[in-house]
């Protein structure tokens, strides 16, 4: 047991309500903090960053379309006139169920209830060299790697006069086809059969090679087989490679490998196949089910607990239709932190908690513009009405009306002439030396877990 820094909690105001924290300001954070809004209980959001990330867009910004700030907003911001919320940016390392303590690396904390809400990370699988040598698109920070390997890589290849490393320092393999692999590929389509002409006269578009891979037999898992096939052929339209029923099992930075004997040269990956809970070190190990998420029962009480909830990715709530678990999707966060926010209302007048039902709104896609793949209840459809709703849909989404107002005439800009926004190489990204750090501090925590 740690001794307990209280640095944290005497820093905080003075107040006689119930402490909820809140660790982690993702969706499903930020929908349980705005119901709790001036309530009966003191609120602690808890989260590493200052900011709240708008993931739907990473992909946006990872391939130049939208600037980082467009699809981040600032938590004190957000929260602005909430007499009964503080914000303190964080690094959470441990709780302690046992005695309602939370540790970070700016001290201790006792709550009263606690809500882990601490979302995903990419899952590789435990395929360490492919780790090492790609990237996943989970938080701005990857995004903007992405854009900066793709810019120095793209950049070598215009001065390189060695032709087979002008190939590969242009080919780009995304491995996963659900939403985030299917719109990486579709907007990296776009920029090489736009900008690259225009940035890049060094280079011809055919000298850039884009590879969707796909472990099943279709795209889009998760949605109808009608609008896996849309999005197939948009994406075949758009001149990217797809390649069902073929599972990456190695990549050395330079070659992927595949299942089925395949080699593939690319100097980026993008790994967007998969994802895992991610949690805090203290939860009780058996209490983690598939995909290393916390399992709940229907009110998101971490089983076996009475105050200590989860809510968004790293949650798993099973029911009748979706017994292994609730899609990982923003949407399902969003109403589950609802919910939660709710049932503590109603914990608070003393009356008794709602299930968790998921009531699912439809899905979305998009594939470059004009393209994009829609279910929405019994009807499914592709085309511009589906790239026009999916734009609605976003644009609501985004937090703050000046990032609603920047992202909504970039888009515009962006229909009439292709042109995104400026492409510009802030610092020189060694990724090699940057994943091999965070692979050792992510042993290193593993490590002391054990």
């Amino acid at each position: 047991m740690k001794a307990c820094n209280t640095d944290l909690q005497m820093c905080l105001p003075e107040s006689t309500m119930p402490r909820v924290v809140i660790i982690g300001g993702g969706f499903a954070g930020i929908a349980l903090a705005k119901k709790l809004k001036n309530g009966p209980y003191q609120v602690v959001l808890l989260d590493r960053n200052n900011f709240h990330q708008f993931q739907p867009l990473l992909y946006q910004v990872a391939t130049s379309g939208l600037e980082p700030d467009s699809i981040v907003f600032p938590f004190r911001k957000m929260f602005s006139g909430y007499k009964n919320l503080v914000y303190r940016m964080a690094e959470v390392e441990e709780i302690e169920p046992e005695i309602q303590q939370v540790y970070t690396d700016k001290g201790g904390l006792s709550y009263d209830y606690l809500v882990l809400a601490t979302g995903s990370q990419t899952n590789f699988f435990g395929m360490d060299q492919l780790k090492e040598n790609s990237t996943g698109m989970k938080d701005i920070r990857e995004a903007l790697n992405i854009r900066h390997i793709m810019l120095q890589n793209l950049e070598k290849a215009a001065t390189t006069c060695d032709l087979q490393e002008k190939d590969i320092l242009s080919n780009f393999i995304i491995v996963g086809g659900g939403p985030a692999g299917v719109e990486m590929a579709g907007a990296l389509a776009e920029f090489r059969n736009f900008i690259l002409p225009k940035d890049y006269p060094e280079l011809m578009p055919d000298d850039m090679n884009i590879y969707l891979l796909e472990a099943g037999d279709q795209l889009l898992n998760g949605m109808s087989s009608k609008a896996s096939g849309k999005a197939l052929k948009y994406l075949k339209k758009l001149g990217v490679e797809v390649l069902l029923n073929t599972a990456v099992t190695n990549y050395d930075g330079k070659v992927a490998r595949t299942g089925d004997s395949k080699e593939l040269e690319a100097a980026t990956l993008v790994w967007t196949a998969g994802v895992k809970g991610s949690y805090p070190k203290g939860v009780a190990r058996n209490g983690i089910g598939k995909a290393n998420r916390i399992v709940t029962d229907e009110y998101l009480r971490v089983k076996g607990s009475v105050n200590l909830f989860a809510t968004g990715d790293v949650a798993s709530v099973s029911d009748l239709k979706y017994p292994k678990g609730h899609p990982m999707v923003a949407q399902v966060a969003i109403q589950q932190g609802r919910l939660l926010g709710d049932n503590l209302l109603r914990l608070a007048q003393g009356k008794s908690f709602r299930p968790f039902q998921y009531q699912d709104k439809g899905s979305l896609a998009t594939i470059g513009k004009n393209r994009a793949v829609a279910d929405i209840a019994r009807f499914q459809f592709g085309g511009y009405a589906a790239w026009l709703l999916w734009s609605v849909v976003h644009l609501m989404s985004i937090s703050g009306f000046r990032n609603k107002v920047f992202v909504g005439l970039n888009w515009m800009w962006s229909y009439f002439n292709y042109e995104k926004s400026n492409r510009l190489i802030i610092r020189k990204y060694n990724f090699r030396a940057e994943r091999k750090s965070e692979i050792f501090t992510e042993q290193k925590y593993k490590k002391s877990e054990a």
